[in-house]
């Protein structure tokens, strides 16, 4: 991997695009609010680049294959994101930021930070792994309990994958107790970084329509200030609507 592209340090600033980031355990409804996002910002006439975790192909197959497997210890699992989140960023994310994109990102190095920490790594060898990420310009955090989030993926599928319920930690022979217990780590931890990192909240409970209008508050504050009169035709046509 090229240094020379990444940065050196994590908050350095000074691009000329926008990183928005979600985070959350799944279910929690971020990945639906942030592509809602993506629709707005591309209507206002934007440049909008979107990518999520664990999506490289570079180590798609071997991840996927791993976890098939269940041959992943928490280091390797660790090492595998970080190697994913690294080709993304000096192929998409750092050079469409300095191109003045607004980039969208499912998930961004906080993922690891809670879930690595939860399977045993420690903290500050995580957030050294990935200290040449840039802070973004906002972080939302979707706060939702645990089970709302199991009731709402169950809804869609009728079994919880390995590594997604925790079995490989031992925390339950339970599939759905293991998925509990370890959701519930990985709350503890984004709570545990709403200050430090400065998330902004958002209720995972609240309607859908509601949420969105929230994440455009604080987004709209990072537009150019010619984009401000289309984002308020945007919501004048939208008022005409209800």
């Amino acid at each position: 991997m090229a240094r020379s592209s990444l940065r050196p340090e994590v908050g350095q600033t000074g691009y000329p695009g926008k990183l928005i980031v979600v985070e959350g355990i799944d279910g929690s409804g971020k990945s639906t609010q942030l592509h809602l996002l993506d629709k707005w910002l591309r209507s206002l006439g934007l440049y909008v680049f979107f990518t999520e975790w664990n999506s490289s192909d570079v180590v798609k197959e071997i991840t996927s294959k791993g976890k098939k497997k269940a041959l992943l210890t928490p280091t390797t699992f660790s090492l595998l994101h970080a190697t994913d989140f690294a080709d993304r960023y000096e192929r998409n994310i750092f050079p469409l930021l300095e191109a003045g994109y607004f980039v969208l990102a499912d998930r961004y190095v906080y993922t690891a930070f809670a879930r690595d920490v939860v399977r045993g790594c420690s903290p500050p060898w995580v957030r050294k792994v990935y200290s040449f990420a840039v802070v973004p310009d906002v972080a939302f955090y979707f706060r939702i309990p645990p089970a709302v989030a199991m009731d709402r993926i169950l809804e869609g599928r009728p079994k919880l994958k390995y590594y997604e319920a925790g079995m490989d930690l031992n925390l339950s022979n339970d599939e759905y107790e293991s998925y509990r217990i370890f959701q519930t780590r990985i709350v503890d931890q984004y709570e545990s970084m709403v200050q430090r990192d400065k998330f902004v909240i958002i209720d995972g409970a609240l309607d859908i329509e509601e949420q969105q209008s929230q994440m455009r508050h604080h987004v709209t504050k990072l537009l150019p200030p010619s984009k401000v009169p289309a984002v308020l035709e945007f919501e004048r046509r939208e008022g005409e609507v209800e």
